[in-house]
Parts: C-alpha cells; sequence; structure tokens
C-alpha cells in the first residue's frame, strides 16, 4: 500500500467511522476519537476483504461496492466496541 492509499484510508475511515454511529440505532457512549480508529480499521479491512473476494476495488470512478463492505465493517466494529466500551464502569 502506497502513502497515498494509507493517507485516504485515514481520511475514508474516518468518514465511515462516523456514518456508522450515525447508521447505528441507539446512543453509542464511545469517544469520537475511538469511532474514528475504528472506522479506518474498517476501511482497511474492508478494502482487504473486497479484493479477497474478488470486487473490483480499482476502478475509474468510486467503487460503490468496496464503500458498502467498509460501512458494513464500521457498523459492526462500533456496535461491538459500542457494547464492549460502555460496559467498562465502576461497580457498586
Amino acid at each position: 500500500m502506497t502513502v497515498t492509499g494509507i493517507i485516504s484510508a485515514i481520511i475514508i475511515g474516518a468518514i465511515i467511522g462516523v456514518l456508522a454511529r450515525l447508521i447505528l440505532p441507539g446512543k453509542q457512549n464511545i469517544p469520537i476519537w475511538l469511532t474514528i480508529v475504528v472506522g479506518i480499521v474498517a476501511a482497511l479491512l474492508g478494502t482487504f476483504l473486497a479484493r479477497a473476494l474478488g470486487l473490483p476495488t480499482a476502478t475509474n470512478g468510486i467503487d460503490w461496492i468496496e464503500l458498502v463492505v467498509q460501512l458494513v465493517l464500521a457498523v459492526v466494529g462500533v456496535a461491538i466496541v459500542s457494547g464492549t466500551y460502555g460496559r467498562r464502569g465502576v461497580a457498586r
């Protein structure tokens, strides 16, 4: 992966993380930086998964199918992280 690919993954990942948080119903008790990190990881994993499945990832335009795969992974990631991160607290 090139430097531009990594930078674009970070930017797209941040956007995808925020979109995933908006799509997921209910309140997520996680900080925005953690949402962005989940989005970045989902963007990288989504690209890897799309390529592994043989989906076209190098087109002249916007790769909509790859973005959908990344968004689905981000929604699942935000749900998992908010479930585990939200349970942290002081036991009474």
